[in-house]
Formats: C-alpha cells, sequence, structure tokens
C-alpha cells in the first residue's frame, strides 16, 4: 500500500570545492606540483604567472542571475570545440611544418634506455656456462625462482612439481640441487641461497683461505644455530679456540652480505628526493617558519578567456552554439577561479599549522634536543588552530620541515605522554631517546635485559613496565640482549 508521509533528516555533505582543498591539503610538495600541472592542462582558462587580468575583480559581471541562458541545462562538452573560440590561436597548420626534410626522410625517434633487471643479470650469466636442453631450463627456472633479497623460498620439492606441471620437465630433486650448485656460482655471491646459513656458507667458501675464515667456515656449516644465538662459550669449547680467535672469524661472518640481491641496482635504482615544505630557522635567538616557495605559484584566470566571456554575453545573437560557448567558457572560468582560491587556502592552512607545532615544540627546535619534545597529539594542535583533525592530519603526515637539525617528518613530533615520579606529562619519545642512549652506553659483553634497563629508567624518574620497555626497544630496532652481546 503506498503512503506519503513527511521526514526531517539533518545531513553534512563536502562540496566540490572543500574536497578539492582536502585533496590538495594532503599532498607533499613534489604531489602538488605535478597536481598544478596538471590543472593546467585540463583547464586553458587557468594560467601561470604573474596576473594581469580583471576576471577576479570583474567576476560579479559574469554572474549568471540576469542570464536569459537556462544554467540547469547540460552542457555537451565534446560539441564544443574550445579551438573555435580562441581566435588568437588560429594558426594555421602549414605555419608550424618546417620545410628542411623531404617526403622519404625516416622518422627518427628519441630511444629510451632500458634498464637490467636483476633477473636478466643472472641470465646472462647462465650463458657462460656449458649446460644441457633440460639443465638450461632448469637453471632458468631456478634463476625465476629468485626473490629481490637472492634467495631461493621454495622447497626442491615443489620446484620439481612445477617444472613438471608448468615445463613439461619431469626430474629429480636430486638433480635439480645439481643444477641449485650452478646458480650458486653466479654474482653476487650467495645468490641462490635457500636460507641464510647456506647464504653465508656460499660466500666463505669463495673467499681465500686463511685460519679466520676456515674457523668462519666451521662455524657457520657446523654451529650455526650455536652462532646465531651468540653462544660464545659454547662455541669455544666446541672448536677448542681463544676468544680472539673467535672474535676474528665472528668479524669475516660480519663482512658478508646477508642479502645478496640488495647489493644489485642495475639501471632501474630510484631514488626518491625529499622536498621539504617549511624551513624553520633560528634567528636571533628567535624561530622563523617560511612556507615551500613551490607551494605558493602565481596562478591567475585567462584574460583571453574573460574577455571571449564579455564578447559573447554583448553578442546579440543567441544561438544554441553561442548559448554552448558561453556555458562551455564560463564553466572553465569558475573552475580556475575556485582552484586558485583552493589552493591559497591550502598555503594558509599549511602556515597555520605549522606555526602552532612550532610554537608547541618550541623548546626542541631551539636545542635540537628530542629530549626536549613536549606530548603532543593531533587534538592538542586541532584545538589551537581550530580546525578539525582530520584536517591536522593531512597536514602531518605526508609533510617534511627542514630543520636546523636535518629534515624531519612532521608526524614524528607528535607522541603520546606518560607520567613520571613527579606527576608530570612527558612524551614517550623522551623515554625511548633515554632508553637508546642507556642502551648504546651498556657493557656489550653483559647487555642489559629488559628487567635491568626498566630499573635504570625507574630510577631516572620513569616508571615503566617490563613489557613496556619491551615495546619500545623493537620500536627503536634493538634486539634483546643476548643478541646484543659482542665479545
Amino acid at each position: 500500500m503506498l503512503k506519503q508521509y513527511l521526514q526531517l533528516k539533518l545531513s553534512q555533505k563536502l562540496s566540490p570545492q572543500q574536497i578539492q582543498l582536502m585533496k590538495l591539503i594532503q599532498l607533499p610538495t613534489q604531489a602538488f606540483e605535478q597536481r598544478i600541472k596538471q590543472e593546467l592542462e585540463e583547464n586553458p582558462a587557468l594560467e601561470s604567472g604573474k596576473e594581469v587580468d580583471e576576471y577576479e575583480d570583474n567576476y560579479d559581471e559574469f554572474d549568471n542571475s540576469n542570464d536569459d541562458y537556462d544554467d540547469n541545462e547540460s552542457i555537451g562538452a565534446d560539441d564544443i570545440n574550445v579551438d573555435d573560440y580562441l581566435s588568437d590561436d588560429e594558426i594555421p597548420d602549414y605555419r608550424t611544418q618546417a620545410n628542411n626534410y623531404s617526403s622519404d626522410d625516416e622518422d627518427k625517434n628519441m630511444p629510451y634506455a632500458a634498464g637490467t633487471s636483476f633477473t636478466q643479470y643472472l641470465l646472462s650469466q647462465l650463458n657462460t656456462f656449458v649446460l644441457d636442453d633440460d639443465e638450461q631450463d632448469i637453471a632458468e627456472f631456478l634463476v625465476g625462482s629468485i626473490d629481490d633479497s637472492g634467495y631461493i623460498r621454495r622447497e626442491l620439492s615443489e620446484i620439481t612439481d612445477d617444472l613438471a606441471f608448468t615445463q613439461n620437465i619431469f626430474t629429480t630433486e636430486e638433480e635439480v640441487e645439481k643444477v641449485l650448485k650452478i646458480v650458486h656460482d653466479l654474482e653476487p655471491a650467495g645468490v641462490g641461497a635457500r636460507n641464510l646459513q647456506e647464504c653465508l656458507s656460499i660466500q666463505l667458501h669463495r673467499k681465500d683461505k686463511t685460519k679466520a675464515t676456515n674457523l668462519a667456515i666451521a662455524i657457520i656449516d657446523e654451529a650455526f644455530d650455536q652462532f646465531s644465538k651468540k653462544h660464545y662459550k659454547k662455541l669455544i669449547q666446541k672448536f677448542n679456540i681463544t676468544e680472539d680467535e673467535l672474535k676474528d672469524a665472528i668479524e669475516e661472518i660480519e663482512r658478508l652480505n646477508p642479502k645478496p640481491g640488495g647489493s644489485y641496482a642495475g639501471n632501474n635504482k630510484i631514488v626518491e628526493h625529499i622536498v621539504p615544505d617549511f624551513t624553520i630557522r633560528i634567528v636571533d635567538g628567535e624561530l622563523e617558519l617560511t612556507l615551500n616557495g613551490r607551494n605558493a605559484p602565481e596562478l591567475h584566470v585567462s584574460k583571453e578567456y574573460s574577455d571571449m566571456l564579455k564578447t559573447y554575453k554583448e553578442s546579440i545573437s543567441k544561438s544554441k552554439s553561442q548559448k554552448d560557448a558561453v556555458m562551455f567558457i564560463k564553466q572553465k572560468l569558475d573552475s580556475a577561479k575556485w582552484f586558485i582560491e583552493a589552493i591559497q587556502q591550502r598555503q594558509q592552512t599549511l602556515f597555520v599549522t605549522m606555526s602552532a607545532i612550532m610554537h608547541y615544540q618550541k623548546d626542541y627546535f631551539l636545542t635540537g634536543d628530542e629530549r626536549q619534545l613536549k606530548p603532543m597529539i593531533l587534538k592538542d594542535i586541532a584545538d589551537e588552530i581550530e580546525m578539525d583533525v582530520s584536517t591536522v592530519s593531512r597536514v602531518a603526515n605526508s609533510k617534511y620541515v627542514d630543520t636546523p637539525y636535518g629534515t624531519k617528518l612532521i608526524k614524528d613530533f607528535f607522541s603520546e605522554s606518560m607520567k613520571n615520579e613527579q606527576g608530570e606529562d612527558v612524551s614517550t619519545k623522551e623515554i625511548k631517546k633515554i632508553l637508546e642512549t642507556v642502551i648504546l652506553e651498556e657493557e656489550k659483553r653483559k647487555p642489559l635485559t629488559d628487567d635491568k634497563l626498566a630499573k635504570i629508567l625507574l630510577e631516572k624518574g620513569y616508571p615503566i613496565a617490563r613489557r613496556t620497555v619491551a615495546k619500545y626497544r623493537e620500536q627503536l630496532d634493538f634486539p634483546v640482549a643476548r643478541l646484543r652481546k659482542k665479545i
């Protein structure tokens, strides 16, 4: 049964301009530049450089509230040729062609440099070995199974089955292992190993044989578990050696590469450059914040487009084509104006947010001592600048600031708080920094356990549980005490 009834409901919706602003705020400098370049290519009414037009001042003149045209009618952009409206750009094709080429000349293109992948690099080395057809196919399959670190992380039984099902090669595990020994002769040393022990052993067997090298080989091949757990006393007893001899052997092992695949860069190595969005300098004992100039481009609305709109609006003719032209031009002008306003608001939001962070962490920026970092969460800054937490998050997550102490990720200045013995709130980063200092200064022959580290922090006025110390230690990338032991 059909019924009619009234329903009152409140809802919040972001306008397209707000969505555009949020997307621009979260972009770092390099991505922001690409976004501007894309907008300049897509919108001919937007231009870069010093503003010379009067569109923004006379924008009300283009208000279509008094127009005879219906704005609600959809615009068929595909039916509009912009070149028909841009009379200044109507350049005949013959004026853009050069006459110093004959019709039978070859079209020469600039070649692109193609890098060599790690797999291709290994396959090229296989050509130096004398292998029969089956061995060649197996070797190529093994090389294709090597990951970026240089390891084959699959069982030989699985590889044997794959060779039968995918390559129609019926062989045995013994034959695959025989070919694997050949793969182990490829460069870099250690490539094709199935685990860390085999990787280190391959590299040691290639080194010149010395007393330290022979002992290192014996340790890796015969007592790898004891070595990985740093049971040095057991190793000394097992091999009947002195502590100095064990130390020399360990130094040989520490020179090896646990990830041989990582040593190959080829021609495809990508270096990511960080462009700081802000710069903080200390001038006469005071902090000075500047926004990267690349975040403040000079954009303006095209004067040709605004003049074109005036011409069409003043035209007596009101044909369908004229109307489509006016609607298309006005749409592009509106889009350009909104984009410029969004960029200006982005600049203001970035500067206000970073300024609040800078003043909140003034002690750190003046000294560079991470122990001076105050507990700070997103809500603290959001309340300070009277903006939403999501806006502060967008600014902090992907932006960098150039400080006198290096380029820092802004979100690293945020941290939770804990109470010290005096009941004061201290940053967890301060506690981590003290913990790091204690671990670095410990006696390496007898590293401090998590219990002892907790007691030391308690003596320094930070009552922290052992499990919390373990969590912070792992975040600082320090292993347990047993694995930090050295002789």
